[in-house]
C-alpha cells in the first residue's frame, strides 16, 4: 500500500467514517440549493478535500456563481468575487500600497488587500482577463502567497480559487495558456440540467422563499479534511493503474503510441498527482476507506482534460478530447479487472 499513515490504522478508520459523515451533511445541505447537479457538487468538494483549484465551464445561467456562494456558507470560509473584464489590472486582484498622510505631517505607504485575500475566490469569466491579470493568478494558485513591493504576502488558509468559463463565446477573450490550466485540479463541464432537474429549478427559485444552507465546516475543519485525506491508503494496484493511464495519454511515451496521430500533448506528472488526491476525495464521499479503479475512470477527464490538446488533425477530423480520455480510462480498467 502507497501509504505513511501518522495514526494507528483504527484512529485513521474513525476519523474517515466521522469525515465520510460530515460530508454527507454538507452535500446534501449544497444540493437543496444547487439542485440536479450532483456530480458538479462532487467534483468541486474533492477539488477543495484535495487542497486545490477547479475550472468550472459551462454556459451563462446555470448556476456556477449560485454554486461557489453556496460553497463558501456550507463549509464556513470567507469569499470573494472578481468579474474578470478586460480592463481589470493586477492590482485590482492583488492589492496596492497606498501613501497614507498622518497628523503629524509624517507619511508612510499602507498596504491595502485585494479581493485574493480572502479562502475561496471565485474568478468569475477568467478568459476575460487580459494575460497580464491572468499571470498575477499563477503564484497565488501554486504558492498561496503574493509579493507585493518585494514583501511576501500569505493568503488565506486554506486558499482555492473556482474559477468560472463560457466555452462558447471567444471575442474579447483570451484563453488561459497551459502553464495556468495544468494549476487547476480538475475541470468540471457544468451542462444544461434536464426537464425533470429544470422543472425542480423553476419552482425553487421564483418563490419568495430562496433554499437556505447551513454551515458545516470551519476553515480549520477543512484543513484537518485535507490531512486526513493524505492520509487515506491507496492500493498498489490503483497506482499502477494511474501511472499507465497517465502514460497511455501521453504521444511521446511508447503506451501512448497509439494516440501520436491524435495528440500534440499529454499530461505531466502533476496529472498523476492529482489522480492520487482526487480518488481518496471519490472514496470519501461515497463512504469508502479506499479507493478503487472505478474512481480512476470516473476522475481521468475532470484530471486530465485541460491538461491535453489534440492535433490539428484530430480537431479537424472533430475528435472529442473527453472521449478519448475515456476510451483510455474504460480500455485499462476494464483490462485491470480482467485480470
Amino acid at each position: 500500500m502507497a501509504e505513511t499513515p501518522e495514526l494507528g490504522a483504527a484512529e485513521l478508520v474513525t476519523e474517515i467514517e466521522a469525515l465520510g459523515a460530515r460530508l454527507a451533511e454538507a452535500r446534501a445541505s449544497i444540493n437543496r440549493r444547487f439542485i440536479g447537479q450532483e456530480t458538479v457538487v462532487d467534483l468541486v468538494l474533492t477539488a477543495m478535500l484535495c487542497g486545490g483549484h477547479a475550472l468550472l465551464v459551462g454556459l451563462p445561467g446555470l448556476g456556477k456563481t449560485r454554486l461557489v456562494d453556496t460553497l463558501s456558507t456550507v463549509m464556513g470560509l470567507k469569499g470573494s468575487r472578481i468579474q474578470f473584464t478586460p480592463d481589470l489590472m493586477p492590482a485590482d486582484i492583488l492589492g496596492s500600497e497606498v501613501l497614507d498622510g498622518a497628523v503629524d505631517g509624517a507619511r508612510s505607504f499602507r498596504f491595502i488587500e485585494g479581493p485574493i485575500f480572502c479562502q475561496v475566490l471565485l474568478a468569475d469569466e477568467i478568459n476575460r482577463a487580459s494575460p497580464r491579470t491572468q499571470s498575477a493568478l499563477l503564484q497565488a494558485m501554486q504558492e498561496r502567497e503574493v509579493t507585493i513591493a518585494g514583501q511576501h504576502r500569505p493568503l488565506g488558509r486554506p486558499f482555492h480559487v473556482l474559477a468560472t468559463q463560457n466555452p462558447i463565446e471567444q471575442e474579447g477573450t483570451y484563453p488561459l495558456p497551459e502553464a495556468q490550466l495544468d494549476r487547476f485540479l480538475v475541470q468540471v463541464d457544468v451542462h444544461y440540467p434536464d426537464r425533470a432537474t429544470e422543472r425542480d429549478i423553476l419552482i425553487a427559485t421564483t418563490g419568495v422563499d430562496d433554499a437556505q444552507v447551513h454551515q458545516v465546516f470551519t476553515a480549520g475543519d477543512l484543513i484537518a479534511a485535507q490531512s486526513v485525506l493524505r492520509r487515506m491508503p491507496v492500493g498498489d494496484s490503483v497506482v499502477e493503474l494511474i501511472l499507465d493511464l497517465v502514460r497511455a495519454c501521453r504521444p511521446g511515451e511508447p503506451e501512448g503510441a497509439a494516440l501520436r496521430d491524435v495528440l500534440s500533448w499529454g499530461p505531466g506528472p502533476r496529472a498523476a498527482q492529482a489522480l492520487m488526491l482526487t480518488v481518496r476525495a471519490r472514496a470519501l464521499l461515497d463512504g469508502r476507506l479506499v479507493p478503487n479503479a472505478d474512481d480512476v475512470r470516473a476522475l481521468a477527464r475532470p484530471v486530465m482534460v485541460h491538461r491535453m490538446a489534440l492535433s490539428f488533425a484530430a480537431r479537424a477530423r472533430g475528435e472529442d478530447l473527453g472521449r478519448i480520455i475515456d476510451g483510455v480510462a474504460s480500455r485499462l480498467t476494464g483490462l485491470g479487472a480482467a485480470a
